[in-house]
């Protein structure tokens, strides 16, 4: 079956369907990362997105229930260039057409997927759509009246509808408290692994119902979407950060707490997102490779006078990565230190979230 992927600039491609009939709309984004696609499928980061792989051939070792990051596929649309219908993998319990299909996204192949890169770099990000039923007309005309990515909330449909406990792996050593943005699972299974029982809650949750409940440190999530659609929590993550209880922001849980000292964010023109980016830690004069997901930043001028100082920054762009409180166990970092997909490098953040909790 045929399927077209138009950009709202009016750029058309044609390729072969290999998901579901139908038709998607979303910003359009793209991941140099050359493995984790079901990681990527399933990161609720992506919500709300057509996300694109430049890496030329998907589907090599097929998929397996354990490497989902979430309960189904987040992404709005799937555009790839090469898709491998025989996978080869010992773990592998399905094909990625079988998953798309199941999860009933539309998604296509035999896209230039290194194309439509060089037009975002090129263009910045943009809304696109992905349809089999359309015609190119019929698919502009949807694509243009549609509502914007930065202008939904996709918090909302990301996070946890209730509490919940993610139990330690080990003998419980610390209680964690993690404020669902979107959380993905191997954040939780990092945390288990260290010895720590965490309740997830909603994003929206007061910050006296968790300080109330007494955690040893909280956790503020990655998630989908733009961070000025959450400025209902961001006193509460103020308060969180100020109770003296040691606090860990990821991502968009790093841009809310910089937005709670002050600084404003912005979209950037293509974002951040595969698993090479070099990250250096101002204090230490290291770099880390680190695997990101991100399409808004933190601007730092607003963060002047304020009691949060910035602690890394990316040697691309220069952009920040790591916020640090100057007196409070309180620190951020924009990338992803659970790495799926991505290298390894700053799985260590866990580790000093688990030293701020003893010193506490």
């Amino acid at each position: 079956m045929k399927a077209i992927f138009a950009t709202e600039d009016g750029t058309f491609f044609e390729g072969e369907s290999i998901g579901a009939a139908g038709t998607s709309v979303g910003e359009v984004v793209f991941s140099t990362a050359m493995a984790g696609y079901q990681e990527m499928l399933s990161d609720p980061s992506f919500g709300g997105q057509l996300l694109t792989l430049t890496y030329p051939l998907i589907g090599n070792y097929g998929v397996t229930p354990e490497d989902m990051e979430s309960e189904r596929v987040q992404v709005a649309g799937f555009i790839i260039h090469n898709l491998c219908e025989a996978p080869s993998n010992w773990r592998s319990s399905g094909t990625l057409t079988e998953l798309l299909r199941a999860n009933r996204v539309v998604a296509v192949s035999g896209i230039d997927t290194r194309a439509v890169t060089r037009h975002i770099r090129t263009a910045g990000e943009m809304m696109g759509a992905l349809s089999t039923e359309h015609t190119r007309e019929e698919l502009l005309s949807l694509l243009r009246s549609s509502p914007r990515y930065e202008e939904i909330n996709y918090v909302e449909k990301a996070s946890a509808p209730g509490r919940y406990v993610f139990p330690a792996a080990t003998q419980t050593k610390k209680r964690v408290a993690l404020l669902d943005y979107g959380v993905k699972r191997n954040i939780l299974r990092e945390l288990s692994k260290l010895g720590c029982e965490t309740t997830v809650y909603p994003y929206a949750t007061s910050a006296r119902e968790i300080l109330e409940a007494g955690p040893d440190g909280v956790v503020i999530s990655p998630g989908p979407g733009d961070p000025e659609r959450l400025l209902s929590v961001v006193e509460d993550v103020k308060t969180l950060a100020e109770s003296g209880t040691p606090l860990m922001g990821i991502c968009l849980g790093h841009q809310t707490l910089g937005r709670a000292y002050g600084a404003k964010t912005y979209k950037m023109p293509f974002g951040h997102r595969g698993g090479n980016h070099p990250v250096k830690d101002l204090a230490s004069g290291r770099v880390y490779i680190t695997s990101q997901n991100h399409g808004y930043a933190v601007d730092p001028d607003g963060l002047a006078g304020s009691d949060m100082e910035i602690a890394q920054i990316n040697l691309n762009d220069g952009t920040v990565e790591g916020l640090r409180h100057r007196t409070r166990p309180v620190f951020s970092i924009q990338y992803h230190p659970e790495a799926s997909p991505g290298p390894v490098d700053s799985n260590y953040f866990f580790h000093q979230f688990m030293k701020m909790m003893g010193e506490s």
